[in-house]
């Protein structure tokens, strides 16, 4: 079964890993949105929600390690480029119906290619941090639905996820 995918751009013509070469790019204003959530007991996510965790403000701890992961994006991920991050925010949101927490990324940036990788990244280092932060309460917290929810900007033009993939939640705060 043959498929119309386009040419892969990070495989050299002897398919060995390259990086591409973005020099010949307008430099154009790109935003990223990653979204996750971390599930986990009622018990676990009103220790969290109370503060009463023995390593301290979980959700403080887990939002600045996500920014701190955006800004280290390409020296995690081979084949990233290096490019200025001008805004990241980390949003953590209660869900008691998961119960647990919704996790969303927004990274922007003025530059020749996109911030996916770099709003995916805080996600899932924030998601990773709030387990590391709860595994003394919990050790069967899940991080799920790990997934580019929008990007704006560059050639290949704006994308938005099915809402199904998004909580509620979240997408009425996406759509103010």
């Amino acid at each position: 079964m043959t498929e119309n995918y386009p040419q892969l751009t990070h495989l050299d013509s002897q398919g060995q890993a390259q990086m591409v070469d973005v020099s010949h790019k307008q430099t154009t204003k790109r935003q990223a949105v990653a979204a996750a959530q971390v599930r986990m007991t009622a018990a676990t996510f009103g220790a969290i929600a109370t503060g009463n965790t023995p390593k301290g403000d979980v959700l403080a701890t887990a939002r600045l390690a996500g920014i701190m992961a955006a800004k280290q994006t390409s020296t995690l991920i081979p084949l990233c480029h290096t490019i200025p991050i001008h805004k990241v925010e980390v949003q953590i949101i209660p869900d008691p119906q998961l119960p647990g927490y919704q996790i969303q990324a927004t990274v922007v940036t003025k530059a020749e290619t996109g911030v996916e990788m770099e709003a995916l990244t805080a996600v899932s280092v924030a998601a990773l941090t709030l387990y590391d932060m709860a595994k003394g309460l919990e050790k069967s917290i899940t991080i799920e639905s790990l997934h580019l929810v929008s990007k704006t900007g560059g050639k290949s033009g704006d994308y938005h996820s099915p809402k199904e993939l998004n909580p509620p939640e979240l997408v009425q705060h996406l759509e103010l």
